[in-house]
């Protein structure tokens, strides 16, 4: 009969702490959504900002841009080109947004609608994106963007 209640009371124990840790997992994730989510719109707007040093905050040393109508560009090209001020955007604005976090690393898709002179010429873009984030030091930072012509409706 001890041994029993010796079972019970360590499967108890062991069900609580097996709880606690996928609770503990589900707003660890939860978390991770709302930074992501928090640090899109700081992308946004740094875009529209023209701010270069907050782009550059929020990308990893080695990023890789792939947009169309462009060349692969890295992070130094990158740079490079948003202070040149020979782009500036009008509009800069995300939606159908999907963030999925796999620890460290996460995944953020959505629809990129944007207006943008280049070179005095107005042009505007619509795109299907994916960006790759990794988290280093509790810090999250983007190492990949891609974004395609989204497809035209019917």
């Amino acid at each position: 009969m001890r041994f029993l209640s010796l079972g019970i009371t360590i499967m108890s124990a062991l069900t609580v702490l097996a709880a606690s840790k996928q609770v503990s997992a589900q707003s660890s994730s939860e978390h991770d959504k709302q930074e992501l989510e928090r640090l899109e719109k700081v992308w946004n707007e740094a875009h529209e900002h023209g701010d270069a040093d907050v782009l550059q905050s929020l990308w990893a040393d080695d990023l890789e841009v792939d947009v169309p109508k462009m060349p692969v560009m890295s992070k130094t090209q990158v740079m490079a080109f948003a202070r040149s001020g020979r782009m500036k955007f009008l509009r800069y604005a995300t939606s159908d947004i999907n963030i999925r976090v796999y620890g460290d690393a996460a995944v953020v898709t959505g629809r990129l609608q944007r207006t943008r002179t280049l070179d005095g010429q107005e042009l505007s873009d619509d795109w299907r994106f994916t960006k790759v984030y990794t988290r280093h030091a509790q810090t999250w930072r983007v190492v990949s963007f891609h974004a395609s012509e989204a497809a035209k409706p019917n």
